[in-house]
């Protein structure tokens, strides 16, 4: 499956005793009771990501009471930028970690050796490429999105700090991504963990005191990122570990970078179908409710993800640890891995669309004051999170194929739900039920994409097992 990988590098400089202790904490992907490991691997990246979800929680919370609901409305026009960043930070960063599992796995320590190197280099290149690009033509790519006269200052305001940042945030997901890989899910959710703390304190500092807005709420993301990932590489620069930075693993190698690319493809392209859904959505929020709606597009969107991270936490705890198994061709182990993955989803979905259900205005309330953006955001939140729970096992099953490097698979599951379900269900059922409608597409193609990725599971699993 990764034969274009090549078994030609260069070999780790540092003396093998020393790294026994690093190369066992590898080793037990494959054999520690999966349980256990789950636990181990899953816990720091939940704890990690519902901090994160926390932070983003208290940044829009700040920026709705004390700039205004125009800026919320500004901040949901920023979201395909931020899933655009995301997907070329995700073809690297989850294709090098998927890579380097399965090198570990397969013992092939100089080849993950030299992946860490090229994740670097790659992060480099796409984070300022982007950065670049995306500068030269900010307000019309704002525009396109759905930016109005009114949001467009906000958007323009907040994008510019994120994208002059922008190599950093690249680098800094990409490491974290690294470090599960290579054993260490607990300095991972250090990493995320240091981050959202000082961005909590430097969103307080700018925003609240200093009062510098939107702007200020940039400045603190792209600060903290930094100094995260100033450590992550003073992590990588220990050479008793089994990855580590040296030199002649930097220099892009063609077999290399076409296997991250190759595994990365499917995050990339789920990515990017969000920030295309998310821009077909803002216009449709606009063309059917105005500003407002799009103000409770941003804060529905907000509630969702706030669970979800929980979700994408689990999935980071499951990959190494399936694609290891997958590498060693212990299948059993693989597979129990999953269920118990999807369990843990879907149980921590369950909870957040019971939340949801119940209290939908107080939700709303945390973000703004103004009563008829509470009176749509908590009608969004319920028709949104209606069939919620399903979503869990969805995005578990996309990122194991994603893990084992079924690359065309976990791209078709990817854009099942956004491309080939939401964008037509959005764009039909407001014909029918107004800005209702464009509400109900989300829980319909919720449980579409569901109905499609169940049975894509079984055909798998009795392939293998033949």
């Amino acid at each position: 499956m990764y034969g274009g990988i090549g078994k030609k590098s260069y070999l780790c400089t540092a003396k093998p005793k020393r790294m026994d202790h690093h190369k066992q904490a590898a080793l037990e992907m494959g054999t520690k009771p999966v349980g256990q490991l789950l636990w181990q691997y899953a816990l720091p990246a939940i704890v990690a990501m519902s901090a994160s979800s926390l932070y983003n929680i208290i940044d829009r919370a700040m920026i709705g009471q004390i700039v205004g609901p125009e800026a919320i409305a500004g901040l949901g026009i920023t979201f395909p930028f931020m899933n655009l960043s995301a997907a070329f930070g995700a073809a690297v960063g989850v294709g090098s970690s998927a890579s380097i599992s399965v090198k570990l796995g397969q013992k092939d320590y100089p080849t993950a050796q030299n992946l860490l190197g090229n994740t670097l280099t790659l992060n480099l290149i796409i984070g300022f490429s982007f950065m670049v690009i995306c500068l030269l033509f900010l307000d019309p790519i704002l525009l396109f999105f759905g930016a109005s006269e009114v949001t467009l200052p906000y958007a323009r305001e907040f994008m510019t700090v994120i994208l002059l940042g922008n190599v950093m945030t690249h680098m800094y997901f990409g490491m974290n991504a690294v470090l599960r890989a290579a054993g260490k899910p607990k300095h991972a959710m250090y990493s995320v963990l240091s981050t959202v703390a000082m961005n909590i304190v430097l969103v307080v500092l700018f925003v609240w005191w200093f009062r510098w807005g939107i702007r200020g709420a940039a400045l603190a993301t792209v600060t903290s990122q930094t100094m995260a990932m100033c450590w992550q590489l003073w992590l990588f620069s220990n050479k008793n570990e089994i990855l580590h930075l040296q030199r002649g693993i930097y220099k892009l190698k063609q077999r290399l970078v076409t296997s991250i690319i190759g595994i990365g493809i499917s995050p990339f392209l789920m990515n990017v179908c969000s920030c295309v859904i998310v821009i077909f959505m803002n216009n449709q929020f606009v063309r059917y409710g105005g500003d407002m709606a799009v103000g409770a597009y941003s804060i529905a969107n907000s509630v969702v993800m706030m669970f979800f991270m929980f979700v994408m936490g689990v999935c980071q705890g499951m990959q190494p640890i399936v694609g290891y198994n997958y590498g060693a061709k212990q299948y059993d182990r693989m597979f129990r891995c999953l269920y118990l993955a999807i369990a843990c989803a879907t149980a921590i979905l369950l909870v957040g669309w019971g939340l949801s259900m119940l209290f939908p205005r107080q939700i709303a309330r945390i973000f703004t004051t103004d009563e008829t953006l509470i009176e749509l955001s908590a009608r969004g939140i319920k028709i949104d999170m209606l069939v919620f729970f399903v979503v869990g096992s969805q995005a578990t099953i996309t990122h194991f194929f994603q893990s084992i490097g079924k690359v065309k698979v976990s791209i078709f599951l990817s854009l099942s739900r956004q491309l080939f379900l939401l964008l037509p269900m959005a764009y039909v059922f407001p014909l029918f039920w107004d800005l209702d409608g464009v509400w109900y597409s989300m829980p319909a193609s919720d449980f579409g994409s569901f109905a499609m990725t169940i049975p894509m599971l079984i055909w798998y699993m009795r392939r293998l097992r033949k």
